[in-house]
């Protein structure tokens, strides 16, 4: 592990990252009312003390009345949420890291039995929930309008408070996904229809947040082939189709794709080694985040992942070496231990804190 490639630092235009690993964005509902804390702060500020190069956010809810799937997430609205996000950009800054805010909307997915006082019913491109069910109405073109200004606010707002970019959620299921999607977005306006025409509202989105933050501050695009409930849905089946879901989306003002996989390691498409972040990046010439079971021993699903889990570091290593993907995001293993970041780039992979179910209950 002498000098890795993992470890060679990396710019993006105003983005300058001391090395490649970058925190994986993971929902942890310490938030109350939506407002982080000090603890907030200190949780992410250990983890830029741990070497990471590029910390992305736990998902964000924008200034909608359903963004929420769950109490005690953050939001990036209203005076005490930003003054909180502003405190965790400074503890972050002051150790060396970036950061960056993911951006989020949850659509369909938002819980009503979380929200038993509200009368918010849960909004996507159709009213259908991931099963295809009829649960409430379309969104109309004036309330798509409305969403896609919060977007921007908060990117704005991002801006403000001093963040090194955003992150977009459009992935897993949530609402930009849900209009990615056929089986959610069955509209016949012009956010919906082929592939390539249900991109719109993320164009809008990608467009309005462009605008509110300007040509310098990057934007980063979070994407899955996989929902939260369905591991063996896909966007796109070919490399071409891959290019019609995607090529208006760099074109509208993405700067980096981050590429939701189960396992970093698995080829997307027959016939090439690339995972998904390889071909995502083949197919738009912008740079890419690859993700997926960094150094765990089982993945999302609790299905073992072959032979030892920091075998893979090597592969990992040469695949950014030859340019296949730029950044690798790491969740769980960044959970169990604050400086894995550290202890992987000095070697001393024994001392590094495997995962365990109580890393989930408590910030560390």
């Amino acid at each position: 592990m002498n000098k890795p490639n993992l470890f060679h630092p990396l710019s993006l235009w105003s983005l300058n990252l001391r090395n490649r690993i970058v925190m994986a964005p993971m929902t942890r509902n310490f938030s109350p009312n939506g407002v982080p804390g000090p603890d907030v702060a200190a949780y992410y500020r250990r983890r830029a003390e741990g070497g990471v190069g590029l910390i992305i956010t736990e998902g964000t809810v924008i200034n909608h009345p359903a963004s929420a799937a769950d109490h005690d997430v953050p939001h990036f609205y209203g005076e005490d949420a930003l003054n909180g996000w502003s405190q965790v950009v400074k503890e972050v800054h002051a150790a060396g890291g970036k950061i960056m805010p993911q951006l989020w909307h949850t659509g369909m997915a938002r819980k009503m039995s979380e929200f038993p006082d509200s009368d918010i019913n849960p909004v996507g491109p159709s009213g259908l929930n991931l099963q295809g069910e009829q649960v409430s109405n379309p969104l109309n073109e004036s309330e798509i309008a409305s969403i896609v200004d919060a977007y921007a606010q908060a990117a704005a707002n991002a801006k403000r408070l001093g963040f090194d970019g955003i992150e977009l959620h459009g992935a897993h299921g949530y609402l930009i996904d849900q209009f990615f999607w056929e089986k959610t977005n069955r509209r016949t306006d012009r956010y919906g229809g082929d592939l390539t025409a249900r991109t719109r509202f993320a164009e809008a989105v990608i467009q309005a947040c462009r605008e509110a933050v300007g040509p310098d501050f990057p934007i980063v695009l979070r994407i899955s082939q996989w929902k939260a409930d369905n591991y063996d849905a896909k966007l796109a089946d070919t490399p071409d189709q891959l290019a019609q879901w995607l090529m208006p989306l760099a074109n509208a003002g993405v700067d980096i794709f981050h590429c939701s996989t189960r396992r970093f390691w698995v080829p997307e498409f027959e016939g090439s080694e690339l995972n998904l972040a390889g071909w995502v990046k083949k197919v738009t010439g912008k740079p890419t985040i690859s993700v997926g079971s960094v150094g765990l021993e089982a993945d999302v699903l609790g299905s073992a992942n072959d032979g030892n889990p920091y075998a893979r570091l090597d592969a990992l290593n040469e695949q950014i070496k030859r340019e296949e993907f730029d950044l690798i995001a790491v969740g769980r293993s960044l959970l169990a231990d604050a400086a894995w970041a550290n202890k992987v780039r000095e070697g001393r992979l024994d001392d590094i804190t495997p995962v365990s179910a109580d890393v989930f209950a408590k910030l560390t």
